[in-house]
């Protein structure tokens, strides 16, 4: 039977405490929507189907575009983890969804396709012969196989639909999205395994990364039956996982900069929504085989750069230093019956109202302000019709949250790059930018300000 179900929000609102802060009830399963479990939104059903390494070829990406005319509203929006979603599903259209995915491949497994939630560092691979790479690996295979042995393992459908791997070629760009098991290549062929927030890591012996990560997350499901406890998360009951012993690095978390790159080319999807018209445009853009990231772009491996005006023509971000730059927002109104306001309209005019985004110092009721976490000088900012935050980025970000009155803007989220027990004191830098309700026309200088300064 094919259940609609609702998306749970993940543990507590973001920010509102340190790690230390009370793990939730995980006594019922989560409720996260696939391609087969059905969300039943405002706006139809909703379906998501998981991409892992956000990995798609140009026959899959059509097929995608065609049950969104056909089934959907037309429109495909791409998540923080690098999947799709279809939207305004007609009641009874599951079926027919799920035989179009299997016949492009994308449905490789009916009990496992929850638990497929795997991102990769995009770039791996392109960059390898430009000066100063920093990919270490070509984590594309890694993705495959650990696909396809997480679909063969019957023990692997206990995951949560939460539970993410990520595998990071060395860069620090996946490595910092908070997953569950994150694999990260280092010079000269090493690796090491991180293992939830833990600030250290397992040496990893080459030839078994992927078998590594299995086994990790394998050990977790283990560890919970042993004790009797319920858990989503490995972050969740950092008690009960094993100690790294090699100190990790400061993970950027950085995505990659839009436009013409070394081996292909990056576009960003404005709120990661795309029309059909506009999918096939950017199919049509690649060179056969598409990167969705978790920062609502694509990479397109092999496509020429004279191809981006095409791209821009067709409503991509092919330009860095735009204020849309790492700006995300929850579905909203009319979508969503939770929230309370439609941010994504609220959103985009903000973003479009030219107020000044720029990186710097400053200094404000004598308090030398810095500037924020991004490799641009800007921190990310996240859109919330309600305290579900849906969606929001990893790390360090600006909380532009409805309120019914108007919207809060806070700086939320500890510090992407620091791992481990440092990570305490990243949560106490958290800055409130202003705690009083801002308007609509108030906003966009709000949030320009909070985007590039923290306390």
């Amino acid at each position: 039977m094919l259940a609609a179900m609702p998306p749970t929000p993940d543990a507590t609102a973001p920010g509102a405490a340190g790690p230390d802060r009370e793990v939730p009830d995980r006594g019922r399963a989560d409720a996260c929507p696939g391609a087969l479990r059905l969300h039943t939104a405002d706006d139809g059903a909703l379906a998501r189907i998981r991409l892992p390494g956000g990995l798609l070829t140009d026959r899959q990406a059509i097929a995608l575009a065609e049950a969104a005319e056909a089934l959907g509203d037309g429109e495909l929006e791409t998540t923080s983890r690098g999947n799709v979603q279809l939207r305004g599903l007609a009641p009874h259209c599951a079926a027919e969804l799920a035989d179009r995915l299997r016949a492009a491949g994308l449905l490789p497994s009916d009990t496992h396709e929850r638990v497929r939630n795997i991102v990769a560092s995009p770039t791996a691979g392109l960059d390898t012969a430009a000066e100063g790479a920093v990919g270490n690996a070509d984590v594309q295979s890694w993705v495959r196989e650990l696909d396809a042995r997480l679909c063969a393992a019957d023990w692997a459908a206990g995951l949560s639909g939460k539970f993410l791997f990520a595998l990071d070629d060395g860069r620090g760009d996946v490595a910092a999205l908070d997953a569950d098991v994150t694999l990260v290549a280092g010079p000269d062929g090493t690796r090491l395994l991180r293992l939830g927030r833990d600030g250290r890591g397992h040496p990893v012996e080459a030839g078994r990364e992927v078998t590594a990560v299995l086994d990790a997350a394998r050990s977790f499901l283990a560890e919970l039956r042993t004790h009797g406890r319920k858990a989503w998360h490995l972050r969740e009951v950092p008690e009960l996982l094993p100690a790294g012993t090699v100190p990790l690095p400061a993970f950027a978390g950085s995505a990659p900069a839009v436009g013409a790159l070394p081996g292909g080319l990056s576009v960003g999807l404005r709120f990661g929504r795309a029309s059909a018209g506009q999918w096939r445009t950017l199919v049509a853009a690649s060179a056969g085989e598409l990167r969705l990231t978790p920062w609502r772009g694509a990479v397109l491996p092999g496509a020429p750069a004279d191809r981006l005006p095409g791209l821009a023509a067709a409503g991509f971000r092919t330009e860095p230093g735009s204020a849309w730059e790492r700006a995300t927002a929850c579905t909203g109104l009319p979508g969503c019956a939770k929230s309370l306001a439609d941010v994504r309209t609220d959103a985009a005019r903000a973003l479009d109202s030219g107020a000044a985004v720029r990186a710097g110092a400053t200094v404000r009721a004598g308090v030398v302000v810095r500037t924020g976490a991004g490799p641009d000088g800007l921190l990310p900012v996240h859109w919330s019709g309600c305290e579900r935050r849906c969606g929001h980025p990893a790390g360090r970000w600006v909380d532009v949250l409805a309120t019914g009155r108007g919207y809060r803007v806070t700086v939320n989220g500890a510090n992407a790059d620091v791992p481990g027990p440092d990570a305490a004191k990243a949560h106490e830098m958290n800055a409130v930018v202003t705690n009083a309700v801002v308007t609509n026309e108030e906003m966009a200088e709000a949030v320009a300000e909070a985007r590039r300064t923290t306390k």
